[in-house]
């Protein structure tokens, strides 16, 4: 899910067909747009199976980028990065590729088989307030991580400007977020790898980094509302300093809800906190969304969610959330002093 650069009020989420029971030539990924906080969503964009990997998993490392006012998007998948330009009919949008690295002469042994000059998978993707700058990260299994640079023609078009500063890692990139998403010059870009986090320093090309991340935790995902907060395996991270976190060791997550097992090692996918209440945070995790009122000290499960992984959560302006996952998109308002969440899933 993504906000509207140019209107808060307004979500844009990115969905896909993963069930077995639906023909892989059938597949298409969806881009939805929401302006009631997630109570209903009218699809925008379909993108066919021409676009991405139909026979294996696509969904949990697509990114999505909005320009301002939704004209148009960027998404990543196995095939590469491209520009998504919506049109009356969602079936009509125009899919254009971005120009991004291809696979070696020779290709390096692959997890995912691919062939000699396809494109290289791409992953995290990020864009500037404006909507003029964008950086890409390409290379999971299949390259060495590298991150490209574009800006936006007078047409509209993504070009390359070239490559940053190298990466001090050559794992791969799970996650990234420029220091302050709603600056039209952030100052610094935070990169998560599968192992550290890095902070790049957009003035100096600098990198640097952060302290505190423990050994093999994999970044899955950041917020820098607030300071730096980070979704690993296995654990949470919470900011000190634009260089340094600290692990969240004391609090205790219920790892599942028909079980009394808890611990401060969790394996998580998403952490989101609300801009207008910083000190309220959403983690969403492989054994489901947990949530926290005091910046991260003390955090609860949503129980009425059905078991199962979720990926990605959104604040909204009233202090509901939406939070997506494999089982479903629903709205809750864990925050609220009701004595349990209430819920509502995407189609009602």
């Amino acid at each position: 899910m993504a906000s509207d650069p140019k209107d808060s009020n307004v979500i844009w989420g990115l969905t896909a067909d993963l069930s077995d029971t639906v023909p892989a030539q059938d597949r298409a990924m969806y881009i939805s747009k929401s302006t009631n906080g997630g109570e209903t969503w009218a699809e925008v964009a379909r993108v066919d199976s021409r676009y991405f990997d139909a026979d294996i998993a696509e969904g949990l490392r697509n990114g999505l980028a909005v320009s301002p006012g939704g004209t148009d998007f960027v998404i990543t998948t196995q095939e590469g990065a491209f520009q998504v330009i919506p049109r009356s009919s969602s079936s009509d949008a125009v899919v254009r590729s971005i120009v991004g690295p291809r696979i070696p002469d020779p290709p390096p042994e692959l997890s995912i088989p691919k062939r000699e000059g396809d494109p290289v998978r791409a992953g995290v993707v990020v864009m500037t307030a404006d909507g003029k700058h964008m950086i890409v990260g390409y290379g999971y299994f299949d390259l060495n991580p590298q991150l490209f640079t574009y800006h936006r023609d007078e047409q509209g078009s993504w070009i390359e400007d070239g490559t940053l500063a190298h990466l001090p890692t050559d794992l791969d990139v799970f996650s990234m977020q420029f220091d302050n998403s709603k600056k039209q010059h952030p100052g610094s870009l935070y990169v998560g790898t599968g192992d550290q986090v890095y902070r790049l320093n957009l003035h100096t090309m600098k990198w640097t980094r952060v302290h505190g991340v423990g050994p093999d935790s994999a970044i899955h995902g950041m917020s820098t509302v607030g300071g730096l907060h980070l979704a690993a395996c296995w654990g949470v991270y919470e900011p000190i300093s634009a260089d340094a976190v600290e692990r969240v060791t004391h609090a205790r997550f219920l790892l599942h809800r028909a079980k009394d097992e808890v611990g401060p090692n969790i394996r998580a996918y998403g952490i989101e906190v609300d801009s207008a209440r910083p000190n309220r945070e959403v983690l969403t995790a492989i054994t489901g969304v947990y949530t926290s009122k005091d910046s991260g000290k003390n955090w609860k499960r949503l129980n009425d969610l059905p078991e199962g992984e979720f990926h990605s959560a959104h604040f909204n302006s009233d202090g509901t959330v939406i939070v997506s996952g494999f089982v479903g998109t629903f709205l809750a308002n864990p925050f609220s002093n009701a004595c349990s969440p209430h819920l509502k899933t995407r189609d009602r």
